[in-house]
């Protein structure tokens, strides 16, 4: 019995998931009820105040679910028989093509909309993310201690990767100034981040 009652819930708990994903594209955080996302997941508002009980909670579940799915379960890993500018265009690459998804946009919307006024909220629950280890910092760490690479501040070195691409790759689409990146749009940013990143921190 208990089991059952475990498998409903979960259910349920998706359901309510997959309601907000819809609902806060379409209408907004703020234009979305907790009855509007009780009614479209087919649940009571009870139930879905059981399960998250604020939206700002909700936001940042969908916000974090996504990111750990994408980016913390990447298992790429270094090897020192392969080309460093290979191997790290590679894991750029998968970096992109999250950045430019339509569901990562489509959600940073989302996000960045309802916190637009409560900066700190995002920035501390996104500051938490960032704080994770993933594939990048475990490449990069052990391309130094392959002597491969130099440099005294790890999370540093991310942060530049990070923003190099975030500028072509995610600001532009974010707010829709520029038009979606084609398949070689995406190489050449990895290549040139390669290329800047390798003349800083490779040693020769």
């Amino acid at each position: 019995m208990t089991n059952n009652t475990r498998t409903r819930s979960d259910l349920k708990r998706e359901a309510i998931i997959q309601a907000a994903t819809q609902a806060f594209q379409e209408f907004g955080v703020n234009g979305t009820s907790m009855d509007k996302l009780a009614e479209l997941a087919n649940v009571s508002k009870r139930t879905v105040y059981n399960h998250f009980a604020t939206k700002d909670e909700l936001v940042m579940y969908l916000v974090t679910q996504q990111w750990q799915s994408a980016i913390l379960n990447v298992t790429a890993t270094y090897d020192s028989g392969k080309a460093l500018d290979t191997q790290l265009c590679e894991l750029i690459m998968h970096d992109i093509e999250f950045m430019v998804s339509e569901s990562h946009l489509d959600l940073a919307r989302v996000a960045i909309g309802h916190f637009f006024y409560e900066p700190e909220k995002l920035k501390d629950e996104v500051a938490q993310l960032k704080a994770q280890e993933t594939a990048m910092h475990r490449w990069l760490k052990d391309a130094q201690a392959d002597g491969k690479l130099q440099f005294d501040d790890l999370d540093r070195v991310v942060e530049e990767i990070d923003s190099l691409v975030k500028g072509k790759c995610f600001w532009p689409q974010l707010f829709k100034i520029e038009d979606a990146l084609s398949d070689q749009d995406k190489l050449n940013v990895a290549q040139n981040t390669v290329a800047l990143i390798l003349s800083r921190y490779q040693i020769s």
